[in-house]
């Protein structure tokens, strides 16, 4: 009997933009990630509550709620994550979400960003986690 060869990481892209959604699905799977997309932040929590992610990348500017707020409600609710969630945002350099942003350890992707940028923060991430999970 073989054992099945594991599954690529998960990424989680949470923006309201089909259009950045499917750039970054694109981009993602073709560096050797699974893509989940959604474009909302109940979305990203519904999916949250019934599967795993392995990194998360969240637009500031959500419908409902804003990215950092849901960072944070992410962060509380799966602290396994942290260190592996980045914002991606026009707007990093905005006095409140600079202020915000010097409050809490999450990485950020200013846009417009590089799409190999964006790969190599998810990899990074995950050498990260994996390194952390051989030190447990």
């Amino acid at each position: 009997m073989s054992i099945p060869p594991p599954r690529p990481p998960l990424v989680l892209v949470v923006d309201d933009e089909a259009p950045l959604r499917r750039v970054l699905d694109r981009a993602l799977t073709r560096a050797g990630f699974r893509v989940m997309a959604v474009s909302t932040a109940e979305g990203a929590y519904e999916f949250l509550c019934s599967d795993q992610a392995d990194a998360l990348l969240l637009d500031i500017h959500l419908p409902t709620m804003s990215g950092l707020a849901l960072y944070l409600a992410i962060v509380h609710q799966w602290p396994r994550l942290q260190g592996r969630v980045a914002i991606m945002s026009g707007d990093a350099d905005a006095e409140e979400v600079s202020a915000w942003l010097s409050r809490h350890n999450c990485a950020v992707l200013k846009k417009p960003f590089d799409l190999d940028q964006v790969v190599r923060w998810v990899t990074r991430a995950l050498e990260t986690r994996d390194r952390e999970a051989g030190q447990a």
